[in-house]
């Protein structure tokens, strides 16, 4: 069994944890293949020791690991969406940075978490993806997302207008910041920041939310997911932003932008005990009563 490592280069990810990982694996004979812009990162501002396998793109990723530990937070999870791609490899999240709902096992419980992930005690929760289309050289062959979509006006620039269509048929046309496209693993994200409901992984939905809209009666529509939703911007710049999760790139009114739902899943690993609705209560700090 390989088991890869993927983190950024920051202060949170310490040296420590790939020494517990690297510990645990030698007892259990299993391999560690760690993220190589993140080992030269640990070599130069920790001076880590150990001699450890890396690897430096999605190819080598995918040739060599059976599971991945993304070790961060939601952000850094993303990323590694984008390593795996449609290879079906599954993911663990370990948490060192704040909130986490994907990346929601606790730092502190990091080998417990491994020594599960390698006894295999665990379930794959199949987390849908969205899927851009009409724009492919916005974002090369990396064109779909597991939280949303955006589009949004330049920073200090005007509200644009978005006309919005479901399997062609005219929705609304939005005036406001931006809009979102969510998948249900995507709201609890940026969609649950600008009023959209949250959903349960399974949900087979999209969420259709305003950022900021001039109408305040415009609300947030939750349709199923095997519509097709496409988009007719304008406004007063003569481009706009696109963003798949946390990867923006330039618009022009021109494009013909469609979402869709991807043709492949993202696995998530849920381990023994683990639930979402438990997630949402730990995270959300529901039940929980500050007044004294």
């Amino acid at each position: 069994m390989t088991i890869a490592v993927y983190a950024r280069s920051t202060k949170d990810n310490l040296p420590g944890y790939i020494e517990q990982l690297y510990n645990l694996f030698a007892k259990e004979k299993v391999e560690l293949v760690i993220f190589k812009e993140f080992y030269d990162y640990l070599k130069s501002e920790h001076g880590f020791k150990l001699d450890l396998k890396t690897y430096s793109n999605s190819e080598e990723l995918i040739s060599q690991a059976d599971y991945v530990i993304s070790l961060g937070g939601d952000g850094t999870m993303l990323e590694t969406v984008a390593l795996v791609r449609k290879s079906g490899i599954p993911v663990l999240g370990v948490n060192t940075g704040r909130l986490g709902f994907l990346a929601n096992v606790n730092k502190d419980d990091l080998e417990k978490a491994a020594t599960l992930l390698i006894k295999e005690k665990f379930t794959i929760d199949k987390r849908e993806l969205i899927e851009l289309t009409g724009c492919e050289n916005c974002f090369g062959d990396v064109n779909y997302a597991l939280n949303e979509f955006t589009v949004h006006k330049h920073e200090g620039g005007a509200m644009i207008h978005i006309d919005t269509y479901v399997d062609g048929v005219f929705l609304n046309s939005y005036f406001a910041d931006g809009l979102i496209v969510s998948t249900p693993t995507g709201s609890t994200a940026y969609s649950l920041s600008c009023g959209g409901p949250i959903m349960m992984p399974d949900s087979d939905n999209f969420i259709i939310t305003p950022i900021a809209p001039h109408n305040l009666n415009v609300r947030p529509v939750v349709i199923p997911n095997k519509k097709v939703i496409s988009f007719k911007v304008s406004g007063r710049n003569e481009s706009f932003y696109a963003s798949l999760d946390s990867v923006t790139s330039s618009i022009t009114p021109k494009s013909e932008i469609k979402i869709k739902l991807a043709d492949f899943k993202f696995n998530l690993i849920n381990l023994e005990g683990q639930h979402f609705f438990g997630t949402l209560r730990n995270k959300l700090l529901w039940g929980i009563d500050k007044r004294r």
